[in-house]
């Protein structure tokens, strides 16, 4: 009777609380879809709570503060659209296959993304990072908005009733040099790529599958 009673509430109560770390830029479509398959495999284990932090990171460090047009952009990072269009064309397969249709054409700049992660940042508070932060990915990557701009960013918050002067305040000096300082910590890592997750003990590099982040998960719970 005992043994019977232990395995109801082990199954009826939270087994274990799991820490997962996600580093990601917002202007990173594999990160969008490591978020979205990260969600996906999130939803097979309801009674598990995790805890998931966003580690920011930058693709584009020296970006300016005001961001450069997306054809320069491209120029730049890949030598002209053309020579991006089979890395971008691959991705947006895999966006589909995670149920994201990513509009890549209506972006006409690419923003520097400190701004964005301060949002998320501030969004931890009242526990709606990850509704702000798939509200970021969506308006850079399928409504082409400039998420480096602070008014795109507040009207963002405001969807998900955060208030205007909340984020205008927490937006400031002291906070960026917060975002900076958490930029570093996956230099400290040695991590170069994004997305990348810590997920309990497990390292995943990449914007693995829903499947593989569910096995990982999985075996974490072990």
């Amino acid at each position: 009777m005992l043994k019977d009673l232990l395995i109801f509430i082990r199954k009826n109560l939270v087994l274990k609380l799991m820490k997962v770390n996600v580093f990601a830029d917002t202007i990173c479509g594999w990160c969008f879809i490591g978020h979205r398959n990260l969600n996906t495999a999130l939803k097979k284990f309801p009674k598990v709570k995790f805890d998931i932090k966003h580690v920011p990171f930058q693709l584009n460090p020296d970006m300016p503060a005001e961001g450069i047009s997306r054809d320069k952009y491209l120029e730049i990072k890949f030598g002209g659209k053309d020579y991006a269009a089979p890395m971008y064309e691959n991705m947006r397969l895999k966006a589909n296959e995670s149920g994201i249709n990513l509009n890549l054409d209506k972006i006409k700049k690419t923003p520097n993304t400190v701004l964005s992660h301060l949002l998320i940042i501030l969004s931890e508070q009242f526990n709606l990072q990850n509704k702000i932060k798939e509200r970021v990915y969506q308006s850079y990557f399928i409504d082409g908005l400039d998420i480096g701009d602070i008014n795109v960013l507040v009207d963002i918050a405001k969807e998900i009733n955060i208030a205007e002067n909340t984020v205008k305040d927490f937006i400031n000096e002291k906070n960026i040099e917060l975002v900076n300082s958490k930029i570093s910590i996956a230099r400290e890592k040695n991590i170069s790529g994004v997305p990348f997750f810590e997920i309990g003990e497990d390292l995943i590099s990449g914007a693995q599958s829903s499947i593989q982040l569910e096995n990982t998960i999985k075996s974490n719970l072990n």
